[in-house]
């Protein structure tokens, strides 16, 4: 094999070595007992990293083709036998790391040998691709997570979805989100609130008190700029432009969009402009990166090119084989602490062929032992609440303040409590960032977006 270098993205390198593995096992051409390559040397013919490689190698450990040896390898288990069901699931890629989904698929393959899982990675969220995976036979299992559930309910597809039993050890508010007039359509997989993560070397070296629930955003901005060090790391960063993360400030200023009689959005001398004005306003009062990638926050922190960011407990993962001393705070706030909530669940196509199998794969993925295993393994929050909320010997670095999201629950908030759907969350993002940027002025922004919800059709009936 010759080396890959060229310029191809990372995304496509791995996707190209994952594919050529894939059908080299299932062809024959590397037989069973065989050991593959390290990742390592995947890595460097590629041109990955050695945590890509390992995510793509996790992927065909969960399709079954390959099994990891301790201290050995990646050994080939050949082609899976014909004749049992296969519940093919769609996953984002990130899960991987988030849930350890190669991990658990393999579980569920020892346990349950009549059964094959087929993980399939969704190229994109979006409510579209998820529909079409599942009306054309693409997927038996899903995950979804509280927007993608969002975008099925506003569009009327919830009867895609096979109606689930609902889990009384599950957290309640979990289970509520993917219930939609008395029926569960998602169960509840990980969730994670906002939280901030700091570097308490750093504080310490500038003696400074750690973040905790009293910080405003004022405090955050003026402390994150004693932290910083001009061309050797930043104060604070974040991803403020993701939907996953500035929704968090209107939230916090007790924002709702304001509409008019037909149900379409005003924003001109509303709150809710105000509050995306707040938000201007503190992206340029904290110098971040133009260009985020996934993880990269994680990444700068690892690195020491950052004191303290903003994430989720999913995104903490990327910091699972670093060394730094990492710690967790809620997140800062306007005078009433809150923080924006993610939640991932698990759904079944309601017209599979295999869907009593693919419901033995929910209830698995679900059940104590496997959400102990990801509470133990990883830094995500397993939705049943006994294993959330274990306590035992750590295998791997915990940081001391790993359970402050049970202090932090009641002030749990998701998007909707805006009074947006998820389209109109998704155009406000795509539409806001000329604006947020000083590309264009405040009456502009808000002519150009509330015509554009209004001609793209997201508006929706006036609510009381």
């Amino acid at each position: 094999m010759t080396k890959q270098t060229g310029r191809k993205s990372s995304r496509a390198r791995l996707n190209d070595l994952v594919s050529t593995l894939r059908e080299e096992i299932l062809s024959g051409r590397r037989a069973a007992g065989e050991f593959l390559p390290s990742e390592k040397a995947f890595a460097e013919l590629h041109n990955l990293s050695n945590q890509s490689v390992r995510k793509g190698l996790e992927l065909l450990l969960a399709e079954g083709l390959i099994e990891k040896i301790p201290r050995v390898g990646s050994k080939v288990l050949g082609r899976p036998l014909e004749g049992k069901p296969t519940v093919k699931l769609g996953f984002h890629t990130s899960i991987t790391s988030e849930g350890q989904l190669g991990e658990l698929v393999a579980r569920f393959h020892k346990e349950h040998p009549d059964i094959l899982v087929q993980p399939v990675p969704m190229p994109h969220s979006s409510f579209g691709h998820i529909k079409q995976y599942l009306t054309g036979g693409i997927l038996d299992a899903v995950m979804l997570n509280y927007n993608d559930f969002q975008d099925f309910a506003e569009t009327a597809q919830l009867d895609l979805l096979e109606p689930l039993r609902r889990n009384p050890e599950v957290y309640p508010f979990l289970s509520d989100a993917f219930t939609v007039e008395g029926t569960q359509r998602v169960q509840p997989f990980i969730f994670s609130p906002l939280v901030l993560c700091y570097n308490r070397q750093h504080l310490l070296e500038r003696q400074l008190p750690e973040p905790d629930s009293s910080w405003t955003w004022d405090v955050l901005v003026e402390q994150a700029g004693k932290l910083a060090m001009p061309g050797e790391r930043l104060g604070f960063h974040c991803d403020l432009l993701s939907p996953n993360r500035w929704p968090l400030l209107p939230l916090q200023l007790g924002v709702r969009v304001d509409r008019r009689p037909d149900g379409s959005i005003r924003l001109a001398g509303t709150r809710m402009m105000d509050a995306l004005r707040t938000c201007r306003d503190i992206k340029q009062r904290l110098p971040l990166l133009s260009e985020i990638t996934t993880g990269q926050s994680e990444q700068l922190l690892a690195k020491g090119k950052v004191s303290i960011i903003m994430t989720s407990y999913f995104y903490l993962n990327y910091l699972l084989r670093e060394h730094v001393p990492f710690d967790l705070a809620p997140v800062p706030h306007f005078g009433t602490p809150s923080t924006l909530l993610l939640n991932i669940g698990l759904g079944v196509n309601r017209v599979s062929p295999v869907k009593e199998a693919a419901i033995r794969l929910v209830d698995y993925f679900t059940a104590y032992e496997t959400q102990l295993l990801i509470r133990k393994t990883t830094y995500s929050l397993p939705a049943l609440k006994q294993a959330a909320e274990w306590q035992g010997e750590e295998t791997m670095y915990r940081p001391s303040r790993f359970s402050l999201f049970r202090e932090t629950i009641p002030g749990f908030r998701y998007f909707t409590d805006l009074g947006l759907t998820a389209s109109e969350l998704g155009e406000i993002n795509r539409e806001v960032k000329l604006y947020w940027a000083d590309l264009e002025s405040e009456d502009t922004f808000c002519t150009r977006m509330e015509a554009h919800l209004s001609a793209s059709g997201v508006a929706i009936e006036a609510r009381p």
